[in-house]
């Protein structure tokens, strides 16, 4: 977790004060042998194992840290059609037939992640419905323009609203226009991520937790090397947070250019009367801007308003990160203005160049999901199923991913972030004007 030193703040999210984790899985100790060994266990990692071993495989997860500490355990909770990237490199690369699957696929991921809930009956908070808001009339034409082409291309219909029908979605003075629809949605992201590690243990996964894998030998036969043991396996897949200084370079080096760490964070409020928050959000919906540096919120099950509005690219933690947050918050709904924050967290998300996810192979045996870029509540787990499919023969779908090209951060190692922080710059001056 990356917070300020200046600024007294909780040391846990939300998420984990709000629940209680089990006692920590024992971490690898001496020789394993399995059919397929998965670097990482967040979303993806865990539900690649899982597809994996109902398929019959052997499956070991190997965790630096614990289940879902990093991003899968502590993001927006926001269950999201589409990509972050939209549909354009799907359309400019691989053809309208490809780009129409890939949508396809987004969708299903919103279906897969009803369906694990409600098989391995896991209870995370799950609720329907999205908005996307627009907070000037550039931002609000540009928002209808993508609401059109999504249902005159794809089939997918919102409720567009402009001026005073705004407020029957969102009571906010923020917003000239919102627009609604009911396959997205959220969830607790926390209580969703230790329900898949039950699920896969129930499959026969075994779970290591702090057992950073130090390095991996590729070849016909993997080994993937801890502190404390090692485990070899015919099939490797990468799920685990490749931008890490600590974890990528040791794992899979070719990668890392191809990604940048975003470091991103939230604030929880104290709870709030449960009639407050359906005068402020009527549908309970998830909610975002369409903006480049974007503002999301929701409402969580004990009625706390959770509010991500800060990023940085520079992996640093923004001064006065509480102070901040709280005062865009207050902008957007002053009937909180007063209200008490109780948490503040954050930590790092991977993006890819394109903001399109970035799934492929190296070699013939080792897997890599990486570049969810702010979409990977629901395209983390669809990644985990297409690679565990096309680890047991059926490439089709998976392979529509891997045909993406990603380009690498300009600047190399010393230059790149310096470059993204001036990128960053001038969107942020774009959304100002």
């Amino acid at each position: 977790m990356l917070l300020d030193s200046d600024t007294q703040l909780n040391q846990t999210s939300y998420y984990e004060d709000s629940v209680q984790r089990p006692p920590l899985e024992p971490a690898l100790q001496g020789d394993v042998v399995v059919d397929a060994v998965v670097v990482g266990a967040g979303y993806a990692g865990l539900s690649a194992a899982i597809e994996l071993a109902r398929r019959g495989y052997q499956v070991a997860v190997l965790e630096a840290d614990r289940v879902c500490s990093g991003a899968s355990g502590r993001n927006g909770g926001q269950t999201i059609a589409g990509f972050a990237c939209g549909q354009g490199p799907f359309e400019a690369q691989l053809g309208k037939n490809l780009a129409t699957q890939a949508w396809q696929m987004s969708m299903h991921s919103i279906d897969l992640i009803d369906q694990y809930i409600r098989e391995f009956d896991i209870a995370c908070d799950r609720v329907k419905g999205y908005m996307y808001v627009a907070d000037s009339p550039r931002k609000a034409r540009a928002l209808e323009e993508e609401c059109e082409t999504l249902h005159r291309d794809y089939g997918f219909s919102h409720e567009f609203v402009r001026g005073a029908d705004v407020q029957r979605f969102i009571q906010s003075p923020r917003y000239c226009a919102a627009a609604f629809e009911t396959s997205s949605g959220h969830l607790h992201p926390l209580k969703f991520g230790l329900g898949l590690a039950r699920a896969a243990k129930s499959l026969g996964v075994k779970i290591y937790e702090k057992s950073a894998v130090t390095r991996l030998d590729r070849g016909q036969g993997l080994c993937a090397y801890t502190a404390q043991g090692q485990i070899r396996a015919k099939f490797a897949v990468l799920a685990g947070n490749c931008t890490l200084p600590e974890y990528g370079p040791k794992v899979a080096p070719e990668l890392t250019p191809r990604i940048m760490p975003v470091g991103t964070y939230m604030i929880s409020t104290q709870p709030l009367p449960e009639a407050l928050c359906r005068e402020m959000i009527p549908s309970n919906a998830a909610a975002c801007d369409n903006n480049f540096i974007l503002d999301y919120f929701r409402f969580s099950a004990d009625h706390r308003m959770l509010f991500g509005g800060r990023v940085s690219y520079s992996t640093r933690t923004p001064l006065r990160l509480k102070e901040v947050m709280t005062k865009r918050l207050a902008a957007i709904f002053p009937q909180v203005t007063d209200v008490p924050v109780e948490h503040v967290w954050g930590g790092f998300v991977d993006i890819s160049m394109n903001r399109a996810p970035d799934f492929g192979r190296i070699g013939d045996n080792v897997y890599y999901l990486q570049g969810f870029s702010g979409h990977g509540v629901a395209l983390t787990c669809l990644g985990g199923e297409l690679a565990a499919q096309a680890i047991a023969g059926q490439a089709e779908r998976f392979d529509v991913f891997a045909q993406l090209k990603h380009l690498q951060f300009p600047g190399g190692p010393l230059l790149r972030t310096p470059s993204l922080i001036l990128g960053t710059l001038y969107h942020r001056l774009m959304d100002l004007i």
